[in-house]
Formats: structure tokens, C-alpha cells, sequence
């Protein structure tokens, strides 16, 4: 498992905007096989900052396999328009530092 991290840096007024947009997009990262899971969070100290956290079965499932497959069209169509916000994107793998209470 790969986690992909996409830091976005939005205009004050446009927060909703960005939700609205993965809210539709979304449904094109379920219907993935490749992808195992998916989180947006808005930053509270700066609301106009969000980091999308997606698990991929791996770097290449996500670029060979979602990138080429059908539901990546209709998932960039539905985000294109947030393309210049991106501040970061890049693939992370997760390491044996992590605790989680149950």
C-alpha cells in the first residue's frame, strides 16, 4: 500500500467549491479497484489549506492502472479546475512509525 498526499491551496470563499468538487470525484475513486481509500481534511488554523490522503495498492496500480482506466477521465474532469492549487503531490510509503487508539 502507497499513500498519495495532494496539498491544495484554494482562495478565501472557495472552500466549498473544492469540497463540492471531490464530493462528485469521489465516487470515480470507489468504483477504482486500485484504490483502497480516501480522505479530505480542511485545516482548521487555515481553512483555505486541504490534504487529500488516498491509499493506492501501490505507485504503479495508481499511475498504470487508475491513470489508464475508466474512471480516471471523469475523475480529473470533475477536479481539473483545482489542478493550479495543487501545492504538493507525491507518493508516500508508510513506515513502521505509526499508533492508532482503538
Amino acid at each position: 500500500m502507497i499513500v498519495e498526499y495532494i496539498r491544495y491551496e484554494v482562495s478565501p470563499g472557495d472552500e466549498q467549491g473544492l469540497i463540492t468538487a471531490y464530493e462528485a470525484a469521489s465516487e470515480h475513486l470507489r468504483a477504482a479497484p486500485e484504490c483502497l481509500a480516501y480522505e479530505l481534511s480542511q485545516c482548521e488554523e487555515a481553512p483555505q489549506s486541504f490534504i487529500l490522503r488516498i491509499e493506492w495498492e501501490s505507485t504503479e496500480q495508481h499511475l498504470r492502472g487508475f491513470r489508464t482506466g475508466l474512471n480516471f477521465r471523469p475523475f480529473l474532469a470533475a477536479i481539473r479546475h483545482l489542478v493550479p492549487n495543487i501545492t504538493e503531490m507525491r507518493h508516500y510509503a508508510p513506515n513502521a512509525v505509526c499508533w492508532r487508539r482503538s
